[in-house]
């Protein structure tokens, strides 16, 4: 990391308090020694209390992170291929139909998992529609998340699988398709393959009055008034037994920023445990999206110079962003404006983390500004 800037990248991140950002933590590892962390600001409502190390945050989409890991250990020990027809694994998908002018028609081909990973299912993110309404007033706080996740199928795709990019409940699909091929339920997955290997101490699924949450930061959400206070709730604890793939983890800087070591360094953490070969990380990078794709994931989510892989996002076009970083560092980001971002070539990984809704600064601006100190 020769031209990483401690001092440059410390001015920064105390530069986002002065935008109202309650607090900020960010961690740095070269090839499995952290080699930067810098926290500031306050955790509480009062602004009193000061950010911490154990620090615990919702993670929002970051899970998504943790879901691709899982299902490519699947694809590496041959258990599924993400060519499979996903009504291998839920055959309440077997009779999938598509929003036509007209209506509705069957697929022209499988729903498959590629396209799942890829948010290319045609699903979306609405968290009302019919079926997830109906499964929970049946269940309540009983509702799985495979009687959750087999709901979705009650709404046509919005488009053929495979044919747009659009950020939506695929993952939550995914993990579901976990919990099918191993038996186990998705935390216990996660848990027994990445949780433990890797040494996590404050990782786990957000539910209603979890014990956990004690150590949880103050929510802010960002607004006409600037950035003030919401609500502590997760949307996505859709039940007491729902466990999202797509948005449903609870965890802190200092475990993500080993996931991320470990993912930069080819699935090795740095006490040796391998949670993927460094062939499957590569096939994590490698980007999926078809040219009509690319254009949505920049239109709808300003992309600019990414492709988008295994549930995360590629740098393939340094050129077209403005960006001094290499071509190949991936990663992603959650609504609370957090982000892991890796790079296998130099076994470099960054991971910050905060808590504020709806801050789109984060990601047009923020991330790729720490992106090009760490990695430029």
């Amino acid at each position: 990391m020769s031209g990483f800037n401690e001092e440059k990248m410390t001015a920064y991140l105390d530069s986002l308090l002065d935008l109202g950002i309650p607090s900020v933590d960010c961690i740095v590892y070269d090839n499995h020694k952290q080699v930067y962390r810098h926290m500031n600001g306050t955790v509480n409502i009062e602004k009193t209390q000061k950010v911490s190390a154990d620090q615990r945050y919702l993670m929002f989409s970051m899970t998504k992170v943790q879901t691709m890991t899982a299902i490519m250990q699947l694809v590496e020990q041959g258990k599924v291929s993400l060519n499979d027809d996903v009504a291998e694994y839920l055959p309440a998908y077997r009779n999938l139909k598509v929003k036509t002018d007209a209506g509705e028609e069957k697929l022209k081909w499988p729903l498959r998992l590629r396209h799942l990973v890829s948010m290319q299912s045609g699903l979306d993110y609405d968290l009302a529609r019919p079926g997830i309404v109906r499964i929970l007033k049946e269940k309540g706080a009983k509702a799985s998340t495979l009687d959750i996740v087999n709901s979705f199928v009650e709404t046509p795709l919005n488009f053929q699988p495979g044919t747009h990019f659009c950020y939506s409940l695929s993952h939550d699909v995914v993990a579901a398709v976990v919990e099918t091929v191993s038996g186990m339920s998705f935390g216990e997955y996660l848990k027994e393959n990445i949780w433990k290997p890797l040494g996590f101490k404050d990782t786990f699924f957000a539910k209603p009055d979890n014990d956990g949450l004690e150590r949880l930061a103050q929510q802010y959400i960002a607004g006409e008034n600037g950035i003030v206070p919401m609500e502590q709730t997760c949307n996505y604890q859709l039940s007491e037994s729902y466990e999202s793939g797509g948005a449903g983890l609870v965890s802190c800087t200092e475990d993500y920023a080993v996931l991320a070591d470990t993912l930069a360094c080819g699935g090795i953490s740095k006490d040796g445990n391998r949670i993927l070969n460094p062939e499957t990380v590569e096939k994590i990078k490698q980007n999926l999206l078809s040219m009509d794709s690319m254009k949505d994931l920049e239109c709808s989510m300003g992309r600019v110079g990414y492709g988008y892989g295994c549930g995360m996002q590629v740098l393939i076009n340094p050129e077209k962003c403005g960006s001094t970083s290499p071509a190949g560092i991936f990663g992603w980001d959650g609504a609370a404006a957090s982000c892991i971002q890796m790079d296998t070539a130099s076994k470099t990984s960054f991971v910050l983390t905060m808590h504020v809704r709806n801050f789109g600064r984060a990601y047009n601006e923020i991330h790729p500004a720490l992106r090009d100190i760490v990695f430029g």
